[in-house]
């Protein structure tokens, strides 16, 4: 097999990496053509590759999940970790924890997918501003919020319109309030399930369910 059959195939699949000769798995090219297709296709490269600063800073813009596989040393630098969060919000699972407390990092996660505030420190999950980033772009993200943010009005508010089922993760308190209660069965009607029964059968609440 030559190099330009490697290409072609790493170019179809990714993975395929993974049952390619040695040789390949050291070519840069291939290696980074495979990256492109599906970050996970690192954990097939050579090892030389996973400790190359260089090399995994341009692996991780082609995608983000490639952090898994790089070495724990370059988990700690800022510099890949945040490129990797740019392009996938869960590499921030695979960030070295004292990157998990890092404000710009997270806000970028969390921008890209509302989900990873689930990875944040905790520290983090108490920060007004980043969860209002994450519910945002997905309303379920409140589930991972601090309590005391389930209290929030305007973040829940934020959080149901997105996705009215982020109700359920709500404080109490807020599922007896109209005006949240009516954003969630507005965004989607099985919303009403999780409000205060107290609102289950306001008229105007379940109008607006059975639209």
């Amino acid at each position: 097999m030559d190099k330009k059959k490697a290409l072609k195939i790493v170019k179809k699949d990714g993975q395929s990496l993974k049952d390619l000769p040695h040789n390949f798995k050291k070519n840069k090219e291939i290696v980074l053509e495979a990256i492109k297709k599906w970050g996970g296709a690192l954990k097939y490269a050579d090892e030389s590759f996973k400790k190359d600063k260089e090399f995994i800073y341009k692996a991780v813009k082609l995608d983000g999940y490639a952090l898994k596989f790089v070495s724990k040393n370059l988990k700690k630098n800022r510099k890949i970790v945040l490129e990797a969060v740019k392009q996938w919000g869960s590499a921030l699972e695979h960030a070295d924890k004292t990157l998990k407390k890092d404000k710009k990092i997270v806000l970028e996660a969390v921008r890209q997918h509302g989900g990873a505030l689930n990875y944040a420190d905790n520290t983090l999950k108490k920060d007004k501003k980043i969860v209002i980033e994450a519910v945002k772009q997905a309303g379920y993200a409140l589930e991972c919020a601090h309590k005391s943010l389930k209290k929030d009005k305007e973040v829940v508010l934020l959080a149901v319109k997105e996705n009215g089922f982020a109700l359920q993760d709500a404080d109490d308190s807020l599922k007896k309030d109209k005006e949240v209660v009516l954003a969630a069965v507005k965004q989607t009607s099985g919303a009403l399930e999780y409000a205060d029964v107290s609102l289950q059968k306001d008229l105007n609440i379940l109008a607006e369910a059975l639209k």
